[in-house]
Protein backbone atom coordinates (compact mmCIF):
# COMPACT_ATOMS: atom_id res chain seq x y z
CA UNK A 1 0.00 0.00 0.00
CA UNK A 2 1.88 3.39 -1.32
CA UNK A 3 1.49 6.50 1.28
CA UNK A 4 -0.84 9.62 -0.15
CA UNK A 5 1.05 12.69 -1.39
CA UNK A 6 -0.20 15.55 0.13
CA UNK A 7 -0.27 18.95 -1.89
CA UNK A 8 1.00 21.49 0.19
CA UNK A 9 -1.66 24.59 0.73
CA UNK A 10 -0.86 27.94 -1.30
CA UNK A 11 0.72 29.21 1.96
CA UNK A 12 3.02 26.09 2.33
CA UNK A 13 4.50 26.67 -0.65
CA UNK A 14 5.51 30.39 -0.41
CA UNK A 15 6.52 29.94 2.80
CA UNK A 16 9.03 27.31 1.79
CA UNK A 17 9.95 29.20 -1.06
CA UNK A 18 10.65 32.79 0.69
CA UNK A 19 12.40 30.82 3.77
CA UNK A 20 14.71 28.70 0.91
CA UNK A 21 15.44 32.11 -0.38
CA UNK A 22 16.19 33.86 2.77
CA UNK A 23 18.68 31.44 3.49
CA UNK A 24 20.34 31.13 0.49
CA UNK A 25 20.55 35.44 0.28
CA UNK A 26 18.28 35.46 -3.08
CA UNK A 27 16.46 37.75 -1.01
CA UNK A 28 19.31 40.07 0.86
CA UNK A 29 19.18 40.84 4.55
CA UNK A 30 17.26 44.24 4.88
CA UNK A 31 15.07 43.53 1.96
CA UNK A 32 11.12 44.02 2.52
CA UNK A 33 8.32 41.50 1.30
CA UNK A 34 5.67 43.18 -0.85
CA UNK A 35 2.76 41.35 -0.31
CA UNK A 36 1.13 42.29 -4.03
CA UNK A 37 4.19 41.62 -5.82
CA UNK A 38 5.11 38.35 -3.84
CA UNK A 39 1.03 37.51 -4.67
CA UNK A 40 1.48 38.25 -8.21
CA UNK A 41 4.83 36.18 -8.53
CA UNK A 42 3.33 32.83 -7.15
CA UNK A 43 -0.11 33.80 -8.32
CA UNK A 44 -1.80 33.43 -5.54
CA UNK A 45 -3.93 35.87 -3.76
CA UNK A 46 -2.43 38.40 -1.22
CA UNK A 47 -4.16 36.31 1.59
CA UNK A 48 -1.68 32.89 1.46
CA UNK A 49 1.12 35.48 1.19
CA UNK A 50 0.12 37.68 4.48
CA UNK A 51 0.27 34.43 6.56
CA UNK A 52 3.44 32.72 5.06
CA UNK A 53 4.85 36.00 6.45
CA UNK A 54 2.99 35.99 9.53
CA UNK A 55 4.40 31.91 9.98
CA UNK A 56 8.00 33.14 8.61
CA UNK A 57 8.25 36.19 11.44
CA UNK A 58 7.14 33.56 14.21
CA UNK A 59 10.18 31.62 13.29
CA UNK A 60 12.69 34.31 13.24
CA UNK A 61 12.77 34.84 9.16
CA UNK A 62 11.18 38.15 8.94
CA UNK A 63 11.32 40.93 11.02
CA UNK A 64 8.11 43.62 11.08
CA UNK A 65 9.50 46.86 11.31
CA UNK A 66 7.33 50.57 11.44
CA UNK A 67 6.62 51.74 7.82
CA UNK A 68 8.52 49.03 6.18
CA UNK A 69 6.47 46.04 7.19
CA UNK A 70 8.37 43.05 6.83
CA UNK A 71 11.80 43.19 6.59
CA UNK A 72 14.47 40.16 6.07
CA UNK A 73 16.91 39.94 8.68
CA UNK A 74 20.76 39.55 8.29
CA UNK A 75 21.62 35.90 9.95
CA UNK A 76 25.27 35.66 10.35
CA UNK A 77 27.81 32.00 11.19
CA UNK A 78 27.60 33.00 14.77
CA UNK A 79 24.21 33.91 15.02
CA UNK A 80 23.56 30.29 13.55
CA UNK A 81 26.58 28.57 15.58
CA UNK A 82 24.84 29.88 18.76
CA UNK A 83 20.93 28.30 17.62
CA UNK A 84 22.34 24.71 16.56
CA UNK A 85 24.69 24.81 19.87
CA UNK A 86 21.05 25.38 21.61
CA UNK A 87 19.66 22.60 19.10
CA UNK A 88 22.35 20.17 19.55
CA UNK A 89 22.00 20.05 23.51
CA UNK A 90 18.44 19.73 23.69
CA UNK A 91 18.05 16.95 20.60
CA UNK A 92 21.09 14.98 22.84
CA UNK A 93 19.10 15.79 26.04
CA UNK A 94 16.03 14.01 23.75
CA UNK A 95 18.07 11.44 22.82
CA UNK A 96 19.17 10.71 25.98
CA UNK A 97 15.94 9.88 27.62
CA UNK A 98 15.28 8.56 24.85
CA UNK A 99 17.59 5.46 25.35
CA UNK A 100 16.90 5.46 29.45
CA UNK A 101 12.86 5.11 28.64
CA UNK A 102 12.42 3.47 24.71
CA UNK A 103 9.41 1.04 24.99
CA UNK A 104 9.16 -2.05 22.55
CA UNK A 105 6.69 -0.27 20.39
CA UNK A 106 8.96 2.67 20.45
CA UNK A 107 11.68 0.57 19.27
CA UNK A 108 9.75 -0.72 16.71
CA UNK A 109 8.77 2.91 15.47
CA UNK A 110 12.52 4.23 15.70
CA UNK A 111 13.88 1.11 13.34
CA UNK A 112 10.54 2.20 10.99
CA UNK A 113 12.03 5.30 10.52
CA UNK A 114 15.57 4.67 10.21
CA UNK A 115 14.54 2.39 7.16
CA UNK A 116 12.78 4.80 5.60
CA UNK A 117 15.53 7.34 6.14
CA UNK A 118 17.92 4.72 4.05
CA UNK A 119 15.34 4.14 1.42
CA UNK A 120 14.77 7.81 0.57
CA UNK A 121 18.67 8.37 0.72
CA UNK A 122 19.30 5.42 -1.23
CA UNK A 123 16.86 7.05 -3.82
CA UNK A 124 18.50 10.61 -3.78
CA UNK A 125 15.33 12.27 -3.19
CA UNK A 126 16.02 15.57 -1.30
CA UNK A 127 12.32 15.99 -0.57
CA UNK A 128 11.38 12.63 0.72
CA UNK A 129 14.71 12.65 2.86
CA UNK A 130 13.58 15.84 4.41
CA UNK A 131 10.34 14.35 5.72
CA UNK A 132 11.35 11.40 6.74
CA UNK A 133 14.50 13.41 8.18
CA UNK A 134 11.88 15.43 10.44
CA UNK A 135 9.63 12.00 11.43
CA UNK A 136 13.27 10.35 12.45
CA UNK A 137 14.23 13.82 14.85
CA UNK A 138 10.56 14.29 15.73
CA UNK A 139 10.19 10.58 16.80
CA UNK A 140 13.26 10.89 18.84
CA UNK A 141 11.57 13.42 20.84
CA UNK A 142 8.70 11.73 21.56
CA UNK A 143 10.56 9.00 22.75
CA UNK A 144 12.50 10.93 25.33
CA UNK A 145 8.36 10.54 27.09
CA UNK A 146 8.73 14.06 28.37
CA UNK A 147 6.10 15.86 25.88
CA UNK A 148 7.64 19.70 27.58
CA UNK A 149 10.82 18.98 26.38
CA UNK A 150 9.42 17.53 22.98
CA UNK A 151 7.50 20.55 22.46
CA UNK A 152 10.41 23.52 23.23
CA UNK A 153 12.63 21.44 20.98
CA UNK A 154 10.19 21.06 18.22
CA UNK A 155 9.78 24.66 18.24
CA UNK A 156 13.75 25.21 18.36
CA UNK A 157 13.37 23.18 15.80
CA UNK A 158 11.11 24.67 13.21
CA UNK A 159 13.77 28.22 13.67
CA UNK A 160 16.50 26.16 11.91
CA UNK A 161 14.47 23.78 9.42
CA UNK A 162 15.17 25.84 6.41
CA UNK A 163 18.83 26.08 6.83
CA UNK A 164 19.05 22.60 8.01
CA UNK A 165 17.55 21.42 4.38
CA UNK A 166 19.83 23.35 3.12
CA UNK A 167 22.45 21.07 4.10
CA UNK A 168 21.32 18.04 1.67
CA UNK A 169 22.25 19.80 -1.37
CA UNK A 170 25.91 18.77 -0.26
CA UNK A 171 27.57 16.10 -1.87
CA UNK A 172 27.28 12.92 -0.38
CA UNK A 173 25.12 14.48 2.40
CA UNK A 174 21.89 12.33 2.48
CA UNK A 175 24.30 9.14 2.70
CA UNK A 176 26.30 10.21 5.54
CA UNK A 177 23.15 11.86 7.29
CA UNK A 178 21.42 8.64 7.40
CA UNK A 179 24.31 6.78 8.69
CA UNK A 180 24.59 9.29 11.34
CA UNK A 181 20.74 8.54 12.54
CA UNK A 182 21.84 4.37 12.48
CA UNK A 183 24.52 5.40 15.18
CA UNK A 184 21.97 7.10 17.11
CA UNK A 185 19.39 4.51 16.82
CA UNK A 186 22.30 1.64 17.98
CA UNK A 187 22.52 3.66 20.91
CA UNK A 188 19.12 4.65 21.93
CA UNK A 189 17.79 0.63 21.14
CA UNK A 190 21.46 -0.43 23.43
CA UNK A 191 19.73 1.66 26.11
CA UNK A 192 23.30 3.54 26.14
CA UNK A 193 22.02 7.45 27.19
CA UNK A 194 25.54 8.79 26.80
CA UNK A 195 26.13 7.29 23.79
CA UNK A 196 22.88 8.41 22.43
CA UNK A 197 23.54 11.82 23.62
CA UNK A 198 26.81 12.11 22.19
CA UNK A 199 25.67 10.61 19.13
CA UNK A 200 22.89 13.18 18.10
CA UNK A 201 25.26 15.61 19.51
CA UNK A 202 28.09 14.96 17.02
CA UNK A 203 25.23 15.08 13.83
CA UNK A 204 23.99 18.23 15.12
CA UNK A 205 28.04 19.68 14.57
CA UNK A 206 28.40 17.90 11.55
CA UNK A 207 24.62 18.99 9.80
CA UNK A 208 26.16 22.69 10.85
CA UNK A 209 29.40 22.20 9.19
CA UNK A 210 26.88 20.71 6.21
CA UNK A 211 24.98 24.21 6.17
CA UNK A 212 28.28 26.22 5.54
CA UNK A 213 29.10 23.92 2.43
CA UNK A 214 26.12 24.40 1.40
CA UNK A 215 24.99 27.90 1.82
CA UNK A 216 29.56 29.78 2.04
CA UNK A 217 28.14 33.11 3.32
CA UNK A 218 26.76 30.88 6.45
CA UNK A 219 29.99 29.06 6.88
CA UNK A 220 31.69 28.88 10.17
CA UNK A 221 35.34 29.62 10.31
CA UNK A 222 35.85 28.32 13.64
CA UNK A 223 34.47 25.33 12.84
CA UNK A 224 36.28 22.19 12.63
CA UNK A 225 35.32 19.47 10.23
CA UNK A 226 37.81 17.24 11.16
CA UNK A 227 37.27 16.86 14.66
CA UNK A 228 33.28 16.66 14.06
CA UNK A 229 34.50 13.72 11.96
CA UNK A 230 36.74 11.91 14.28
CA UNK A 231 33.74 12.29 16.88
CA UNK A 232 31.40 10.83 14.51
CA UNK A 233 33.49 7.94 13.65
CA UNK A 234 34.75 7.69 17.19
CA UNK A 235 30.75 7.02 18.06
CA UNK A 236 30.70 4.57 15.49
CA UNK A 237 33.80 2.39 16.27
CA UNK A 238 32.84 2.35 20.18
CA UNK A 239 30.52 -0.43 21.29
CA UNK A 240 26.94 0.37 22.62
CA UNK A 241 26.33 -0.42 26.36
CA UNK A 242 23.86 -0.55 28.43
CA UNK A 243 23.37 1.52 31.33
Amino acid sequence: MTSKTIKPTATERVRAALADEIVRGLIAPGQALDEASLAERFSVSRTPVREAIRQLEAIGFVEARPHRGAVVPHFTPDKLNEMFEVMAEMEGLCARYAALRVTAGGRRRLEEVLEACRTSAARGDIDAYYETNLRFHETIYRLSRNAFLADVTLGVRHRLAPFRKAQFESAGRLAASAAEHGRIVERVLAGDADGAASAMRAHLQVVRIAVGKAVPTLSDQSAKPDDALRDRDALAAAPATLD
